[in-house]
């Protein structure tokens, strides 16, 4: 069911581009340019959201994929695509790219958090 599901997505986002589809934690990852943009979770869609495309999945009433960690609910950056928006085949590819566009904002910003993170001096050097 997985891979019929994955084969799908795959069809719906080739005049996007070429998608690669690899099996992660019971569910899926769905990657661009080896950039992670989308997650399948209990064959519900995710894709990822950022400062580019929030308001889009606020505007649809949609949620972000939560699960339960070790002591309290987690929620991730990834939001449930509409229906609607699936069903409609232009429309689903440009909120691919929006959601492939927050992958790499957010990589971007991670990058930069390291580099300008201060260093502590080891004990060899105090």
């Amino acid at each position: 069911m997985i891979a019929e599901y994955g084969e799908h997505l795959i069809d719906l986002l080739a005049p996007w581009g070429p998608v690669v589809v690899r099996q992660m934690f019971g569910g899926l990852g769905l990657y661009r340019q080896g950039q992670i943009f989308a997650i399948v979770v209990d064959d519900t869609l995710y894709f990822k959201v950022g400062e580019n495309n929030r308001a889009d999945y606020e505007a649809a009433g949609c949620e972000p994929f939560t699960y339960r960690g070790k002591n309290k609910p987690v929620t991730m950056s990834y939001w449930q695509v509409p229906e609607q928006v699936i069903d409609e085949p232009d429309v689903f590819c440009d909120w691919a790219e929006k959601a492939y566009q927050a992958g790499q904002q957010a990589k971007q910003k991670t990058r930069t958090k390291k580099q300008t993170k201060p260093r502590q001096a080891s004990a060899a050097q105090a």
